[in-house]
């Protein structure tokens, strides 16, 4: 997979832009506010459907604008794919190759894509529910049926709560519990399963990264000593009181250990965010070694929390990948980035190549 071109209008200083990254390593330079975050998240949109850095859609769009509209043209397996999004008052359009009823999950299967930005620490000092997004993303592109699955249990999830919050009869709740059960275990199965066909490649960035040894545990969100259905039987009570399921996949948890200590409480900003990064790349590097096809990785502002050495080590990493980068920096710095093949110059929102380029 290869972006090969890619065009923003109207995503927030980004007026119209066109370009057309390398296929290995292309490099985003400028001062900060030039607009080259912007970019990265507009590419990033073009794949997820949404801002990895948490913004409303309203908040997207240009001052002065209706809409923001992205485009994209991937090519895949020697085939080229065009990926669209329009996105305005009126809501997201998605388009794929002209089909409009794929939806997110259309993107995120035509344009697989990870982003490293300096607020990727809170995969590791964050809740759980940013590692479980982490697993989920991993095993929907490893296993092709794992977004249906997901897509019911989460159904099965609400129609329990809401039988709770109704505070009718016991047995409305109980109802739901077989279906619950059945579709946690099966959603339990395959993170599992995830987490263990990638837990050498974790470890191993994760050393690669810190020079410590790494490990994760992947816990299910019950007690393994109790199948689910009887931690719900356990819990019945506590949910009724709570108005909410407290035990089951939707709380599930990848426990990061670094030196026998767990890694969220002990490590510093920077360890927390080459730890975060290892998680990045083994995901990718194990989603591309099933998909058998490079991904996307978008690395924005790499050197921020980090020491020269550190970033060195992660960049030595990232190359080591063979995904498509796309990176941006504040320097132009080739003593701590790769020479790029394809530079770039953004300032105000306007991108040109780079003048030395």
């Amino acid at each position: 997979m290869s972006l090969k071109r890619f065009t923003a209008q109207g995503f927030r200083c980004l007026d119209s832009i066109e370009f057309e990254p390398d296929a290995e390593y292309t490099l985003i330079h400028g001062a900060n506010a030039s607009g080259k975050t912007s970019l990265l998240e507009a590419l990033a949109y073009l794949g997820r459907g949404k801002s990895f850095r948490g913004a409303p859609p309203a908040n997207l769009i240009q001052h002065g604008q209706q809409e923001f509209v992205l485009f994209g043209q991937v090519e895949r397996g020697g085939r080229p794919i065009n990926v669209g999004v329009r996105n305005s008052r009126a809501g997201l359009e998605v388009k794929v190759d002209g089909d409009k009823s794929g939806g997110v999950a259309a993107l995120a299967g035509a344009l697989p894509l990870q982003v490293i930005d300096p607020d990727v620490h809170n995969l590791v000092s964050g809740g759980p529910d940013e590692r479980r997004r982490f697993l989920d993303w991993l095993a929907f592109h490893v296993e092709p049926d794992y977004l249906g699955l997901w897509r019911r249990f989460r159904r099965a999830l609400k129609q329990r709560n809401a039988a709770l919050k109704s505070a009718g009869r016991p047995e409305s709740v109980v109802a739901w519990d077989k279906e619950f059960c059945d579709l946690g275990a099966r959603v339990d199965a395959v993170r599992s399963q995830v987490v263990e066909a990638a837990l050498e490649t974790l470890q191993a960035q994760g050393s690669a990264l810190l020079r410590a040894n790494i490990d994760f545990r992947y816990t299910s969100g019950w007690s393994r000593d109790r199948t689910l259905r009887e931690a719900l039987q356990d819990h019945f009570e506590r949910d009724c009181v709570l108005g909410t399921t407290q035990v089951g996949p939707h709380r599930a948890d990848l426990r990061l250990i670094y030196d026998e200590r767990q890694a969220r409480r002990f490590v510093s900003r920077g360890q927390q965010k080459l730890l975060a990064s290892a998680m990045i790349l083994a995901a990718t590097e194990r989603v591309q070694t099933v998909l058998q096809q490079p991904l996307l990785l978008l690395l924005d502002d790499p050197a921020a929390e980090l020491d020269r050495e550190s970033l060195r080590r992660l960049m030595t990493q990232v190359a080591g990948l063979g995904s498509q980068v796309i990176a941006t920096s504040v320097e132009r710095d080739e003593s701590l980035f790769p020479a790029a093949p394809r530079v770039f110059h953004v300032e105000q929102g306007d991108l040109r190549v780079s003048a030395d380029t």
